[in-house]
Formats: C-alpha cells, sequence, structure tokens
C-alpha cells in the first residue's frame, strides 16, 4: 500500500510540474516580451512628452502606456503562476490561449480611439472574461456563474455602445479624441444622457452595488483566472471614468451621483467582508469596497488618484488570490485570543493609531496638495478617507501583532504612514505622466459630498461599536446581499464531480 501511495504521489508530482504543450510556454514568453516592450513605450512616452498619434483609430498616450505596463505585469504573473497550477487540466491551451487573448484585449482597448474599437474591445474583455470564469466545461455551476457574468458584461457593452453611438451622432465624429476636444458641440441634455450611460457601464464592469451579483458568482473561476479579474479587469470602470473624464466631469449631478455609488459600494463592500467566512467571498466583498473607493475618487474629480489605487489594489490583490491556498492551512482555529495572536487594545494602542491617522493624513494632504487649507471641498473628503483607513489599519494590526510593545508602538506607524507616502508619490507619479486633462478636475461640494463624509464617519463609529455583530438583522441583511447567485454554489457533496 505505502508503495502505491508513493509511486501515485510521484505521478502526480510529474504531472502537476511537467509541461509538454507549446501554448502555455509561447504565451507566457510573449506576454513578458510585450511587458517589457511596454516599460521601453512608457520611458519614450515620458521623454517624448505628448502622445503617438501615428496608427489610424489608436493613441498611445502617457494612460495608455501606464495601463499598458500595469496589464502585461499581471498577465505574465499569471501566465507563469498558471503553468503550474493548470498542468494536466484538459482545457489547458484554450486556458492559455484566453487569458493571452484577454492581455491583447485590453491593450487594444486601453489605446482605442475609435468608439467602434472601444465599444469591441470593452465587449471581447467580457466575454473572455466569462468564459474563463466558466472555464470548466462539465461543471454545472460554473457554466451558470459564466452565463451571469456573461449577461453582466453585454448589458454593459450595450449601455457603452449606445452612449459612444449618441455621442459620435451629436458631436460629428468617431474619434474618441475628436468627441472629447469638440465637447463645447454636444448639447448639455445629450452630455449628461451620454455621460451616465457611461458612468452605469462602469458601475457593472467593476461590480458596484446593486451590480455586485456577478462578482460574488465568479468563485467558480480558476484561482489564476480570479487573480486577472480581481487585479485587472474590474478596473475597467475606473479607466472608463478616465479616459472620458473631461466629459463625465463637465456634469456636476453625475459626479455628485458617482461620489454617492461609490461611497456605498465601498462601504457595503467592507461591511459584507466582516460577515462572510469563506476566503474568496472575503476577497470578493473585499474587491468591491476596493472599487467603491476607487470609483469615489472619480466623483471627487481625483481621476490620476483612482489610476494609483487601481495599479496598488491590483498588486494586493494578485498576491491575495494567488496566495489563497495557503490560508486553509495557517488560518487554524485557536481558542483563545492568546493564543489567535492578538494582543489586548488599551488606551496608549489608540493614542497611537489616532496620532498614526492624523500623521497620514497630514502627509497625504502634504504630498499631493490637498487638503492644504481649512475649506471644505473634494480633497478635504479624500483626506478623511484616508484618516479613517489608516485609523482602522493601525487599530487592526497593533491589535493582531504579537511584537514588544515598544516596537509594537514605532513600527506600526512607521510602516502605516511609509505606505501612504508611498500612494502619494505613486499618485504624483501618475498626475506627471497622464495628459492633465485626465487627472484632475475641479468641482463643485454638493450636499451629496456631505452624506458621504457622515457616512463614512457613521461607518468608522459603527464599526467601533460592533453594530454588524449586535444586530441579528443588519448581520443577516449583510450576509444575504454578500452570498452569490444560487445557481452558481454546490450545495452538497454529491453535486461535486471529478472533472
Amino acid at each position: 500500500m505505502t508503495d502505491e501511495r508513493s509511486i501515485d504521489a510521484a505521478q502526480l508530482s510529474e504531472l502537476t510540474t511537467t509541461d509538454d504543450s507549446v501554448v502555455p510556454r509561447a504565451s507566457t514568453r510573449l506576454v513578458w516580451m510585450l511587458f517589457l516592450c511596454s516599460v521601453g513605450i512608457l520611458a519614450l512616452t515620458i521623454r517624448r512628452g505628448e502622445p503617438w498619434t501615428g496608427v489610424d483609430y489608436a493613441v498611445v498616450d502617457g494612460l495608455t502606456a501606464v495601463l499598458w505596463v500595469v496589464v502585461t505585469f499581471f498577465s505574465g504573473i499569471v501566465h507563469s503562476y498558471s503553468r503550474r497550477y493548470m498542468a494536466g487540466d484538459r482545457d489547458l491551451e484554450r486556458f492559455f490561449a484566453r487569458v493571452f487573448a484577454f492581455t491583447l484585449v485590453v491593450m487594444v482597448l486601453t489605446a482605442a480611439d475609435h468608439i467602434a474599437l472601444f465599444a469591441a474591445a470593452w465587449l471581447a474583455m467580457g466575454l473572455l472574461m466569462a468564459a474563463l470564469i466558466g472555464h470548466v466545461r462539465d461543471w454545472e455551476q460554473a457554466q451558470a456563474a459564466g452565463a451571469l457574468a456573461r449577461r453582466y458584461f453585454v448589458a454593459s457593452s450595450a449601455v457603452l455602445a449606445g452612449s459612444l453611438a449618441l455621442l459620435a451622432w451629436e458631436s460629428g465624429t468617431t474619434s474618441i479624441a475628436g468627441i472629447l476636444g469638440g465637447l463645447e458641440a454636444v448639447s448639455p441634455t445629450i452630455g449628461l444622457v451620454a455621460a451616465g450611460g457611461l458612468v452605469l457601464a462602469a458601475l457593472i464592469q467593476s461590480a458596484l452595488f446593486p451590480f455586485h451579483g456577478w462578482l460574488l458568482s465568479s468563485m467558480t473561476a480558476p484561482t489564476p483566472a480570479s487573480a486577472l479579474m480581481h487585479a485587472g479587469f474590474v478596473n475597467a470602470g475606473g479607466v472608463l471614468l478616465t479616459r472620458f473624464s473631461p466629459l463625465v466631469a463637465d456634469h456636476l449631478a453625475i459626479m455628485s451621483a458617482v461620489v454617492v455609488l461609490g461611497a456605498v459600494s465601498a462601504l457595503l463592500g467592507q461591511a459584507m467582508l466582516l460577515v462572510q467566512t469563506n476566503v474568496k467571498r472575503k476577497l470578493g466583498s473585499s474587491t468591491m469596497a476596493q472599487m467603491g473607493f476607487m470609483i469615489l475618487q472619480c466623483g471627487l474629480g481625483f481621476f490620476a488618484a483612482a489610476i494609483a489605487h487601481l495599479i496598488l489594489h491590483g498588486f494586493y490583490k494578485a498576491y491575495l488570490f494567488l496566495s489563497s491556498g495557503a490560508v486553509v492551512e495557517e488560518a487554524a482555529p485557536k481558542s483563545t485570543a492568546k493564543h489567535a495572536g492578538h494582543t489586548e487594545f488599551g488606551f496608549s494602542s489608540a493614542v497611537v493609531s489616532l496620532l498614526t491617522a492624523v500623521g497620514g493624513g497630514v502627509l497625504f494632504g502634504a504630498l499631493t496638495g490637498k487638503a492644504t487649507g481649512l475649506a471644505f471641498d473634494s480633497g478635504t473628503i479624500l483626506t478623511l478617507v484616508v484618516v479613517l483607513t489608516t485609523l482602522t489599519a493601525a487599530r487592526d494590526i497593533l491589535n493582531r501583532t504579537t511584537l514588544p510593545r515598544a516596537v509594537r508602538f514605532v513600527s506600526v506607524p512607521l510602516v502605516v504612514l511609509t505606505a501612504i507616502g508611498g500612494y502619494a508619490l505613486l499618485y504624483n507619479a501618475i498626475s506627471a505622466v497622464v495628459p492633465s486633462a485626465m487627472t484632475h478636475a475641479s468641482t463643485d461640494v454638493t450636499i451629496a459630498h456631505g452624506l458621504v463624509a457622515a457616512l463614512f464617519v457613521g461607518a468608522y463609529v459603527a464599526t467601533e461599536f460592533g453594530w454588524h455583530r449586535s444586530s441579528e438583522r443588519l448581520y443577516v441583511s449583510l450576509l444575504n446581499l454578500s452570498e452569490p447567485d444560487s445557481a452558481t454554489v454546490l450545495t452538497n457533496k454529491e453535486e461535486y464531480k471529478d472533472v
């Protein structure tokens, strides 16, 4: 019996480490070559100081070059990881072909300057991701999840195509640069409707409330595909709003609505995260919250900050998904808080957390030039969100770390403030590279902004007092909101099949 098990283990090891197909090897090498080329194009674009416009229907500007580097890097990581993870899969070539095609389509999308090419790339991107979600053909739940995602993505593409067609008809040009450069020829009503359609398409693609169902139901996707989805695909909403920022920012009602929708999704996603126990669903709820924050930044007019956010979130979420298997082994249940690695959170820890949060807000404001005065504006709201996020992060780290008291009170603020400084510096770098029309748009403060500020403060207070745990009705409501579509979930052991 022991010899048979040894032989089986050896065969399994050989199966999962041997890669005889040319498709995985070729696509992995090609995507890393694309990454190197993208880095070179970014460097040349920065040195040149103006977009590359020699190709019809495409423009390579600073935003395009930055996104090319990010997309090809994440895709290269996913390709390399999948060489071992997907080894032995009977549809191995099809999986790698779709991932590589997805990479190319996203690159086309970010460079497209013709509305037809942009809309076609948007649709193709969604269809390829839906196919990756339903990768396992004999798994009924995977096919249901893929079909659900496909319906969402087709709807998003239809709304986007309609909005772009409306803009082309009104402006008399099919060039995106031409449309954005001639917005004075677009009537306010048509512009408002088109901008609303673009925002709706972005909300669906980025899985913001109430369109988050497809994301939470997509856990049937192979882990590498999930990493690509959460690190790249859902960022498309922020990219869309940034590309069309001159149009969207021209309508205060749209910007105010984006602020509210982004804030609600950010807070709701974080609340859903607190009640979930499933690893992938927790990551899905986290992605919803982060995408809400990204869209919120767009609504506040800080489009460069949204791009910086999606880059950092992509690195973070790709790592979490590709390492999610280790969580199962590490997260063994413990009987006491002491054994679980928690430390007592006393008055001194609260003071350190508060000082770290205030310092983080001051550092962010100083490095980015936001909220440097006493006026209540969009920069103040963004800085407030940074302060509350820093306060929560510092508190959680201080509560979980097992470092000695003196070391803890010095190292935690240092780590947190370094992270904020890095985010602010990346924001400044993106602002310097991306065309100025897409970095920041001044927007007036409305009642929606005050409501959002109150929501964030209220949510922080509610979390501090643990109201999501003490209220059974709230707990159940959040749990129901964070559940995937029933057709995408295995309900009993008999449904598991070795496919």
